[in-house]
């Protein structure tokens, strides 16, 4: 693949044109082709930040469909990764004319399981509501119609309904080639398409998935690739922590005892009174969690294991329920033979003995960090590694490329923060600016009276801030808060205003419902104004009208109390290092380049960035953050943002002269 064949595709005559209406060339998206193409060329590592703009889909498509290898393409979720399936990889394949076959591949809660779909019909306390009792009927029509069984294409029920937990397979609960459904399993389907296809796309969540499988030494999920590419790459060091640590829940040890009795007494009545057995397991979970009720005051609701309120009662606790997952996993083994279902459920209990007892007694203690956490439905135990770098860069097959692509892989041009994370010691590492001008189509706004965030008058003085530029802007504004609470005192104090002015505008805040839904309105709903926290930060894609105003609350500093967090500065303090330059400033950076991301997306798009923390501009650190940022202009003036509005209104007012 040489450069001059790039550039055709992507000239201003090439197929893409001739397809795409509105195409034209972007001089910085067929340079980013052209390096991609080296790279798989070459078996090189390539780190390539792109800005909003640039076309990086395109960009690595069009030379991993050429390259006439094997590519896998994961993504940051599993919404980006049906976007890239359905709707770019078919107009790329279409503009090239090349017969290239694809294949999405998801991890298997994604998918409907015709056993335990089976077996929940079947059981007649598996209801928890009329609610899913509807969903389960609609549920065992879609099994029977779908070609995938991905629970995507079944709209009707909410993909996080708990519904699809029980209907979905576990790699512990699988039958697998002892399953009577086995010839028409979706997930089997999905992997044979996956081995044959010639691009096939993941998410890192499966991609990460397969690599903790792999440090195990348990068999790939993942077929053998040529090329890997991983876009919005930025979320592989977390995604990395998550699936190569370890968790466990009360709530998996509730379901076993649940699971065991129903099991026990379908399919083996005389060995055991298995009501009483699932009982006393299920008392011992109880118990375990009652003994760490003091974790409810603390931070976050964690505590790490050195740091337990009550060391010795929750190892107590936790020591019979040990004892109890034990006996279930002794009693289901001697008699899985019986049935694939008493199998399955042996399996379950030896994998959860395994968790409790690792976490109790970790291997590596000096290089892993573990805590409990209590959430609303109950108590969970985590470990995670302090650095992923040695295994991900582990996970990486010979003369294999990798292409890693994002918006915001850098702390003004250097990647080294994001490279030593990931082990990637050597790697070719790209930048290309967005094509967007970002002087005139957005205003950055500090304003200059704020108090500092740690001050009690801070919240109030933000809204109050806040009110007059939503007035201006007339809605279809975003604030981006870092944590939940804030979510709340800023939607409830939003409503008050609103009520004051007499504003019927729609206040849609996180949790009011799926993420999903509160995008589409406030896409489409005018006035509309939405409140958000992590997870609005990044993959938030709202061009137009429907965005004019984003306003941050906080600089993006990661929570004092995140273990992981906490347990690596403290190890980089040790070793000697500055914690705050190392590690927080530059996630912070990167994580404010993301929420900033949201406000220009397209070409035609305008609106303001407030942000609310004068840190950004009054500390020496600041203006390593905000020269990370599109270079919006500048202000600390109220009216200097109002004035932004007064005149971008009047453009768009004017009348057409055409």
């Amino acid at each position: 693949m040489f450069k001059d064949d790039l550039a055709s595709i992507f000239a201003e005559d090439g197929p893409f044109a001739q397809g795409a209406p509105g195409y034209r060339l972007r001089p910085a998206q067929l340079e980013m082709a052209q390096a991609i193409a080296e790279a798989i060329r070459t078996r090189g590592t390539l780190v390539a930040e792109a800005g909003t703009g640039t076309g990086k889909t395109w960009a690595y498509l069009v030379p991993a469909i050429l390259s006439g290898g094997k590519t896998i393409i994961s993504t940051g979720t599993r919404t980006l990764q049906d976007q890239l399936f359905k709707r770019d990889l078919p107009k790329v394949r279409k503009a090239l004319s090349v017969p290239v076959a694809v294949a999405l591949l998801k991890g298997r809660s994604n998918y409907v399981c015709h056993y335990h779909l089976e077996r929940l019909e079947e059981d007649d306390r598996g209801f928890r509501s009329r609610t899913e009792a509807a969903q389960l009927r609609k549920i065992q029509l879609f099994a029977k119609q779908s070609q995938t069984g991905d629970k995507v294409e079944l709209s009707a029920v909410p993909e996080n309904a708990d519904i699809w937990n029980r209907v979905s397979s576990t790699r512990e609960n699988c039958l697998g080639q002892d399953c009577p459904h086995v010839r028409e399993c979706f997930v089997m389907k999905a992997r044979k398409q996956a081995q044959e296809a010639e691009v096939l796309v993941v998410n890192h969540a499966l991609f990460m998935a397969d690599l903790a499988l792999r440090e195990e030494g348990i068999v790939d999920l993942l077929p053998q690739a040529d090329t890997v590419v991983f876009d919005e790459a930025h979320q592989l060091p977390d995604t990395a922590t998550r699936f190569l640590g370890e968790s466990v829940s009360t709530h998996q040890l509730l379901d076993l005892a649940r699971d065991m009795a129903a099991v026990g007494l379908a399919q083996a009545r005389e060995a055991l009174n298995w009501s009483e057995a699932g009982r006393q397991l299920e008392h011992a979970v109880r118990e375990w969690r009652l003994s760490a009720a003091a974790i409810e005051q603390m931070p976050g609701r964690k505590a790490t294991a050195e740091a337990l309120p009550d060391a010795d009662g929750f190892h107590a606790a936790l020591d019979v329920l040990i004892e109890r997952v034990g006996e279930a996993a002794d009693r289901l083994k001697k008699i899985e033979e019986k049935h694939p279902d008493l199998a399955a459920q042996a399996k379950v209990a030896q994998t959860l003995l395994g968790k409790l007892g690792q976490w109790l007694k970790p291997e590596d203690p000096q290089g892993c960090v573990r805590w409990v956490e209590m959430t609303h439905q109950g108590m969970r135990l985590h470990s995670a590694p302090l650095s992923v770098a040695e295994a991900f860069s582990r996970c990486r097959r010979k003369e294999q490329a990798w292409v890693m692509v994002s918006a915001t892989l850098s702390v003004q041009g250097n990647f080294t923060h994001f490279t030593r994370q990931l082990g990637l010691w050597e790697p070719q590492v790209a930048k290309w600016e967005s094509p967007f001008d970002y002087a005139s189509q957005g205003l950055l706004f500090v304003p200059s009276d704020m108090p500092l965030p740690s001050s009690p008058a801070f919240n109030e003085r933000f809204i109050d801030t806040l009110m007059p530029l939503l007035d201006a802007c007339q809605g279809g504004a975003l604030v981006l808060c870092t944590t939940l609470r804030a979510v709340d005192i800023f939607a409830d104090s939003l409503v008050r205003h609103f009520e004051a002015r007499g504003w019927d505008w729609p206040l849609l805040r996180q949790g009011q419902t799926s993420r999903h839904l509160l995008l589409e309105r406030f896409r489409t709903e005018a006035h509309a104004v939405l409140v958000g926290s992590a997870s609005f930060w990044e993959g938030v894609d709202v061009p137009g009208d429907a965005l004019r105003l984003l306003a941050i609350d906080k600089l993006p500093f990661a929570p004092p109390d995140d273990p992981v967090i906490e347990a690596r500065l403290r190890s980089c303090r040790e070793r000697g290092g500055n914690p705050f330059a190392e590690f927080q400033l530059p996630e912070a950076a990167i994580a404010l380049k993301q929420g900033a991301g949201r406000l220009i997306r397209t070409e035609r798009d305008w609106g303001v960035l407030m942000v609310g923390d004068v840190r950004l501009v009054d500390k020496p650190y600041g203006r390593r953050l905000w020269r990370g940022l599109p270079p919006f202009a500048r202000t600390r003036d109220l009216q200097v943002a109002l004035d932004f509005y007064t005149d971008r209104m009047a453009e768009v007012d004017k009348p057409s002269t055409d």
